[in-house]
């Protein structure tokens, strides 16, 4: 597939549409992330489907990250065969077919110094993974799922998250690691004290999980979880060890409608869709960027103006098409003219994309410094 860009380019040369990193903002982003977590005392692990790139997850290591979290198997696959070396699918696998592959990337992870961890919900979902590691030389590490708020995977808090951790310590191939404790919903709760609320009730899950364990005489070797838009919460709670947070590092509209939580790192848009006016009329001007190239899935992208000024709407024009109407008095842009949207939901907008376009040097006279592959697009299974 050919790039939208070569290195060295102009900003103004970039075909569209293209998705486009402004590496400056990126950069400000990952340090002001790992001064947080020194600051906490706590471990990070960057997901990794949100950007589903192999050197920015290496880039994110060399900045203190422990490793990367992936939701899919063929995610952990991608990125361990472009060199990403410590993995946690922080999700449930069942299928026999998937294990297999597990088992193999355990492996083959292991054999090059790596690691590979695993979250669990179920007896049955570990004998089954148990099962597909028999006979492996080292154990992996296997959490145990709670639901703290999410209502998605996850066994209720109490008596039978013990219980399920004894069976993975049981079984000679897997080892027990910890409690997998994630919240997504409370990430995009808009107000600040909404979000800190959600968490708090969070925490007091936890805390009774973990006394659970206290009095079964099992230690808990670590609690991970937490977002981009409730880190601060679990850092500063003295119950979660390592945080999953991965949107900090582009941030999107949907992040964009948060109430800005004053201990919270100021973490910069650094994700955008290259467009351009392909028609006009005096109503409305027509970029080249429908929903083929950015997801919808948390609201229609908003249009940012690098060079400042009311920004237009975009307004739902299908597939291929965006429809872009002037505010305020302010002049539709120009036929063939550049116009720059932030997704609503980073995630799978980047997983359209085969390249993501690093940019140095700003949006209006930058240029093309990197061109970064999307290792893991289309690794859903």
């Amino acid at each position: 597939m050919n790039a939208p860009a070569r290195t060295g380019d102009a900003v103004a040369d970039i075909d569209t549409p293209a998705l486009v990193l402004d590496l400056d903002a990126v950069e400000r982003n990952i340090a002001r992330m790992a001064a947080f977590a020194r600051q906490h005392g706590v471990r990070w692990r960057p997901h990794a489907k949100m950007h589903k790139c192999a050197a920015l997850a290496q880039r994110l290591v060399a900045a203190g990250a422990v490793g990367a979290c992936v939701q899919k198997t063929a995610e952990a696959q991608a990125l361990a065969a472009a060199g990403v070396l410590d993995l946690y699918i922080s999700n449930e696998v069942v299928a026999p077919a998937k294990l297999a592959r597990v088992a193999a990337l355990a492996r083959g992870l292991q054999q090059r110094g790596g690691r590979l961890a695993i979250a669990a919900d179920s007896a049955e979902g570990v004998d089954r993974l148990a099962a597909a590691l028999a006979g492996a030389q080292d154990a992996i590490d296997v959490f145990v799922e709670i639901d703290v708020g999410q209502g998605r995977c996850g066994l209720a808090p109490g008596p039978d998250a013990v219980q399920l951790a004894r069976r993975i310590a049981a079984a000679p191939a897997l080892r027990f690691a910890g409690l997998q404790a994630y919240h997504g919903k409370a990430q995009h709760l808009r107000g600040a004290e909404d979000r800190r609320a959600a968490i708090a009730a969070v925490l007091l899950l936890v805390r009774d999980q973990l006394d659970a364990f206290a009095q079964a005489g099992m230690p808990v070797p670590l609690v991970t979880g937490a977002g981009t838009g409730s880190m601060v919460h679990e850092a500063a709670s003295g119950l979660y060890g390592e945080l999953q947070s991965g949107s900090f590092l582009f941030m999107d509209a949907d992040y964009a409608g948060n109430e800005a939580d004053p201990e919270q790192p100021a973490f910069e848009h650094a994700l955008f869709l290259k467009s351009q006016v392909i028609s006009r009329n005096v109503r409305h001007a027509v970029c080249d960027a429908g929903h083929k190239s950015h997801a919808i899935d948390s609201g229609l992208p908003l249009v940012h103006r690098p060079e400042g000024g009311a920004p237009w709407r975009y307004a739902n024009g299908g597939d291929e098409h965006g429809v872009l109407h002037a505010e305020d008095g302010q002049p539709l842009p120009e036929l063939g003219q550049a116009v720059w949207l932030i997704p609503g939901h980073c995630d799978p907008t980047v997983n359209l994309h085969d390249w993501l376009v690093g940019v140095r040097g700003g949006l209006l006279h930058g240029h093309v410094e990197e061109l970064l592959r999307v290792d893991a697009r289309g690794a859903l299974a």
